[in-house]
């Protein structure tokens, strides 16, 4: 079930601009909408990084339930685009990027689950995916994001110090020595 007409993306603010053909969805991680996104970070975690402590690497993806990407504190984002086939059938809008947050504490946005479809990459879709997750965070008032990415994720890595974003791990040290990669940005006071 789509929320974007509940929550401040779809009044408060202007969203971020998207690509032509294409809208952003807010949703809770449960929608049908967000299932491509879902089996796509499943697929990629476990290829990446197999099993940890004894469990395939996705079970992180059911750590948090709806209710933790979800308002007032939460948001679960999509990027949809015309024409792209998902459980809807062809024709009909199918996720090709997105990203959630939760709240860390009362002035940090935990960012997770930021993904591009494969057909999709290296077209900066992650770049807006993080500036409209940043503009929401905001609106929401926070003033901090925090986040993580895996040390088998140089392309992530890469986009976070690209956006500003500040590592907080010794960029000198080898990535799996170094383990869950952190990153903080601070966000612009709420307008």
């Amino acid at each position: 079930m789509s929320i974007e007409q509940t929550i401040g993306a779809a009044s408060d603010r202007e969203a971020t601009s998207t690509p032509p053909g294409t809208r952003w969805a807010y949703v809770l991680q449960s929608d049908p909408l967000a299932r491509p996104m879902i089996d796509d970070l499943t697929n990629e975690y476990d290829s990446r990084y197999g099993f940890l402590g004894g469990e395939p690497a996705s079970v992180e993806l059911a750590r948090y339930p709806d209710a933790a990407f979800a308002p007032p504190h939460g948001a679960f984002l999509l990027l949809l685009a015309d024409g792209q086939e998902h459980s809807g059938g062809p024709g009909a809008h199918g996720a090709i990027a997105g990203g959630a947050f939760k709240r860390l504490d009362d002035e940090t946005a935990e960012f997770k689950r930021i993904w591009t479809h494969a057909d999709h990459r290296r077209k900066g879709l992650s770049r807006l995916v993080l500036a409209e997750l940043e503009a929401e965070a905001v609106l929401r008032g926070y003033r901090r994001v925090y986040l993580t990415t895996g040390p088998r994720q140089p392309e992530a890595q890469r986009l976070y110090l690209n956006t500003g974003y500040t590592p907080l791990y010794d960029l000198t040290k080898p990535a799996d020595e170094v383990g869950l990669h952190a990153f903080e940005k601070a966000l612009p006071a709420r307008p």
